[in-house]
C-alpha cells in the first residue's frame, strides 16, 4: 500500500495516469522475469472521490500477482521452529542480506531481502505520480534519460527535448543517443550471457520551477540536501550530483558559477538549478548513479550463515540492469521532494487556494525586477 498525505483538495487524479508511470517503471531493456509476471496497477482506497482529491490522505493499493506462490514462505504465522521453504543462508555481496541478518539476528536472510527489495519502488512511483500531477498544474515538468550504462556514455544533447519523457521512453534503454543506445544493448546482452549485471547513470530534469523553493536558514530545509537523501535512498544508488557536481571541484570559480543577467536570469546553469539550498528558477538537474545489481547468475563468493563455511552467494530472480527504470523512480523521488517543498512554500488546503498563493508570490518576485525587465 502507498500513502500520500498533504495533497490539497480539488486535484484531478486518475488511476490511468498513475498506472502509466508504473508501466514506465517496469520497462527497459535488461529487465528480468519479474516484469513478465507483474502488471502493476493501483486501486484507490481513500482520499479520492469522483476523480478529485478531497484533502484527506490518499491511499493506493498495488497487488503482487506472484504472491500466491509465496504465501507459505512469507506467512506471518506458523509453528515456532518450523523451517520455511526458500531460506536464504548464503548472503549476496552488495545486498542488505548479511548486514541485516547480523543487525536483526536472523538466521534466514529472507527476512531482510524481501523488505530491502526494490519492489518497494513501485509504491514510490505511484506516490510520485501524484506529485507530478500537482506540480503539472503549475507548469512544472519532470523527466529523465539515461546518460551512461555499462560504461557507455551518451553524447550530451542540447537542448533537451521538451517534453523529455516521450523522447526518452521511445528508446529501449531510455537513451537519447542512438549510437550509445546500440552499444548499451550489446553490453547488456554480453553481461546476461556472462551471468553478470550492469550499472549506470541517469539525468533527472525538472523545468518550470520558481525561484525560492527550499531554504538556506536550516540544514534540514536545504532543497539540494533533501533531494540527495531522497535519491540516495533508492535501492542500489551510490551517488547523486546536482549540476556540475564533482566536476565543479576541478574547475576555477569563473568556470563554475552562473552569472546573473538583467531580469534576474542566468547566463548558464552549472549549479543545476539550486544555490544556497534553494531553487534559482533555472532547470533542476540531478545525476543519479546506480551500481550493478547485486544478484548475479554467476554468483560471487560468500559465507553460509548457518555453518560459517565458504559458499557461493544465493541467486534470486533478478535483472541484468535496472538503469532505465531508475530514471522513472528518480523522477518520482524528485517529484515528492519538490511537492513537499512547494506545499511548504505556498500552503493551501485546496488547489484554488494554492493557485492564489502561487500567483501572489510570482507577483512579488516580478515586482523586484527593474521596470521594463522580464524573466526570459
Amino acid at each position: 500500500m502507498a500513502l500520500v498525505e498533504g495533497l490539497p483538495a480539488g486535484l484531478r487524479v486518475s488511476a490511468e495516469r498513475v498506472n502509466a508511470e508504473l508501466k514506465r517503471r517496469m520497462g527497459g531493456y535488461g529487465r528480468g522475469a519479474r516484469m513478465k509476471i507483474e502488471s502493476d496497477q493501483i486501486e484507490w482506497l481513500a482520499g479520492v472521490r469522483a476523480g478529485e482529491t478531497i484533502g484527506a490522505p490518499v491511499a493506493m493499493l498495488i497487488w503482487n500477482r506472484d504472491w500466491e506462490h509465496w504465501q507459505d514462505v512469507m506467512a506471518p504465522e506458523g509453528e515456532p521452529g518450523t523451517e520455511r521453504r526458500r531460506q536464504v543462508t548464503r548472503p549476496r555481496p552488495g545486498h542488505a542480506d548479511l548486514a541485516g541478518a547480523l543487525k536483526y539476528d536472523r538466521a534466514d536472510a529472507r527476512d531482510i531481502l524481501e523488505r530491502a527489495s526494490a519492489r518497494e519502488t513501485a509504491a514510490r512511483t505511484a506516490c510520485g505520480a501524484l506529485g507530478k500531477l500537482l506540480l503539472g498544474e503549475f507548469g512544472v515538468e519532470i523527466g529523465s534519460h539515461v546518460v551512461e550504462l555499462g560504461g557507455v556514455s551518451a553524447k550530451h544533447r542540447t537542448p533537451l527535448p521538451a517534453p523529455l519523457n516521450p523522447a526518452a521512453d521511445a528508446s529501449p534503454v531510455r537513451c537519447l543517443d542512438a549510437e550509445a543506445e546500440r552499444e548499451m544493448i550489446a553490453r547488456i546482452d554480453a553481461a546476461k550471457a556472462a551471468g553478470d549485471t550492469l550499472g549506470g547513470v541517469v539525468e533527472v530534469v525538472a523545468r518550470g520551477l520558481p525561484v525560492g523553493l527550499g531554504s538556506h536558514a536550516s540544514w534540514d530545509r536545504k532543497l539540494d540536501g533533501r533531494l540527495a537523501q531522497a535519491l540516495m535512498s533508492i535501492p542500489a544508488v551510490k551517488g547523486v550530483e546536482l549540476g556540475l557536481g564533482f566536476a565543479a571541484a576541478r574547475r576555477k570559480g569563473s568556470e563554475v558559477h552562473d552569472e546573473i543577467l538583467p531580469g534576474f536570469t542566468r547566463g548558464s546553469n552549472r549549479a543545476g538549478g539550486t544555490e544556497g539550498g534553494m531553487t534559482t528558477g533555472e532547470a533542476l538537474v540531478c545525476h543519479v548513479a546506480m551500481k550493478p545489481i547485486s544478484t548475479l547468475m554467476t554468483p560471487l563468493q560468500t559465507v553460509d550463515l548457518r555453518t560459517g563455511a565458504p559458499a557461493q552467494a544465493q541467486s534470486e530472480r533478478s535483472d541484468v540492469t535496472a538503469v532505465p527504470a531508475l530514471g522513472v523512480i528518480a523522477e518520482a523521488m524528485v517529484a515528492l521532494v519538490l511537492t513537499e517543498a512547494w506545499l511548504e512554500k505556498f500552503g493551501g488546503d485546496s488547489l484554488a487556494e494554492l493557485r492564489r498563493n502561487v500567483a501572489g508570490y510570482q507577483a512579488q518576485v516580478a515586482s523586484r525586477r527593474p521596470e521594463g525587465e522580464a524573466a526570459s
